[in-house]
């Protein structure tokens, strides 16, 4: 059984909150007043906008050391909806890996909606998770979380395609925030 550190309580971090507990696992969630509150998860969950990683890295980066932690963000322009703000050659899962060296970094649940989440499914799709990242271990882990869940993962391969894996959300995200698509629905994978 794993224990699931979530921090952020908004949609993203209440629908991956009820995946872990569906699987039997056991979760803690962090809101914006719980600075003091120590992580103890094996599996820490950034479920918070790309614009407030840094104050967590800096304020939690000794206890986040030895744990996986899983980077959902989108890390696009919020004012213009037109670009991802991170190098065109990097990612926000490898910047959040180069500032926690000793952590486990992966990439998931960006390219899914909460609601996605929520359902199960993608239309008459089972959602997945697409999961990347270096450590084969720490993949693996969160890959028994998310099916435990009832939902599909994917390995999408190591960090480096982070960045693919953030322009689909930055894709999806652009589609609903225009209204050509609900944030219901999105995008789904046949395996």
């Amino acid at each position: 059984m794993a224990h699931v550190s979530i921090i952020g309580n908004g949609n993203m971090g209440q629908a991956i909150s009820g995946i872990v507990t569906a699987g039997g696992n056991s979760v803690e969630v962090f809101g914006r007043d719980d600075t003091q509150k120590p992580v103890t998860g094996d599996l820490v969950v950034l479920a918070v906008p790309y614009p407030a990683v840094a104050d967590i890295v800096a304020q939690r980066a000794g206890q986040l050391a030895d744990r996986i932690v899983v980077d959902i963000t989108n890390p696009l322009n919020f004012e213009t909806f037109d670009s991802l703000t991170v190098a065109s050659d990097g990612s926000a899962a490898s910047e959040i890996a180069t500032a926690l060296p000793q952590s486990h970094v992966v990439k998931a649940f960006n390219t899914t909606f909460a609601a996605t989440l929520t359902a199960s499914q993608v239309g008459p799709l089972p959602t997945t998770v697409l999961i990347a990242g270096d450590n084969p271990d720490a993949k693996a882990q969160l890959a028994e979380v998310v099916s435990a869940g009832g939902l599909r993962a994917i390995d999408a391969g190591t960090l480096r395609r982070a960045r693919e894996l953030e322009a689909v959300g930055f894709l999806q995200l652009t589609l609903a925030a225009s209204d050509k698509i609900p944030w219901t629905g999105g995008f789904g994978v046949v395996a």
